[in-house]
């Protein structure tokens, strides 16, 4: 590590990408004193049945920095459209600049393989600008990285070419609710597109108080925890791994330098 402070990166596609993958790791993280940083490679201004351009890249700007706040990290939005995000080499230079600038230990990002074409890029830009970080003629404007970052995936269940195999998985029982309150500041997300775009908008109440248990209800079904139930007693023991409830599992990824044995457990310090 590069110091006892801890710099962590996420790239997701969109705003809430980053909150619904590993928005309970960022908040421990940031419990201990570490940086956080969530970066939304595109602007969301495609995602919603009735809003669009401008103005919902606005809104969800505004919802992505209130997570952030909730979870005491920063949280930027990139002027990339919604929907159109190619691994383009400008594209590419922007994300190698802003892991200069931050100097992180650990970028989270999703895998290359996945149903929407924007996190597939997303994935890949992050990939092709792991060894380039460390390059100096390359956005020589910034000065150059002397280490490769670790870099590791977000969890999915997709299936091909390959499954998601964790390489950690982390207990975020203690900080399930504070997630949720992340969840609960993307409203454009969590209670109007996400509801219509899955065919259950009806089923969202109005009102915060009503939203807001309504939200606990249902991302309670998604815990996690019985997917990576091994990870979970291997890395803390039998009796606590079988009691999780709520977890997050992330699985290194072969570019950057590698999530291994030897510093696993200091860039997730909540799994000693």
């Amino acid at each position: 590590m590069s110091s006892d402070i801890l710099g962590i990166m996420v790239f997701g596609a969109h705003p809430d990408d980053c909150d619904i993958k590993a928005g309970g790791v960022a908040i421990m993280w940031a419990a201990l004193g570490h940086r956080v940083k969530f970066v939304s490679v595109t602007n969301g201004d495609a995602g919603h049945q009735d809003e669009g351009g401008a103005a919902l890249a606005r809104r969800r700007a505004f919802e992505a920095r209130a997570a952030g706040e909730v979870a005491g990290i920063e949280y930027i939005t990139l002027d990339n459209h919604d929907g159109e995000l190619e691994p383009t080499l400008d594209v590419r230079k922007d994300i190698i600049r802003l892991i200069r600038e931050f100097d992180p230990d650990l970028i989270l990002t999703h895998r290359p393989n996945d149903y929407h074409p924007d996190h597939r890029y997303t994935s890949i830009l992050v990939q092709d600008s792991a060894y380039m970080v460390t390059v100096p003629n390359v956005c020589a404007d910034v000065p150059h990285m002397r280490r490769n970052p670790v870099i590791a995936y977000l969890s999915d269940g997709f299936q091909k070419p390959q499954p998601f195999e964790p390489t950690v998985a982390v207990d975020v029982g203690s900080v399930h609710e504070r997630k949720l309150d992340m969840l609960h500041c993307h409203t454009s997300q969590v209670y109007e597109w996400l509801p219509y775009n899955g065919g259950y908008l009806d089923d969202v109440p109005q009102g915060e108080a009503a939203r807001r248990a309504w939200l606990r209800e249902r991302w309670g079904r998604r815990s996690g925890a019985d997917r990576w139930r091994d990870k979970l007693c291997e890395l803390y023991g039998a009796d606590r791994g079988a009691s999780v409830q709520y977890a997050e599992a992330f699985e290194g990824c072969e570019y950057g330098s590698s999530l291994t044995g030897d510093n696993l457990r200091d860039l997730f310090p909540f799994t000693s």
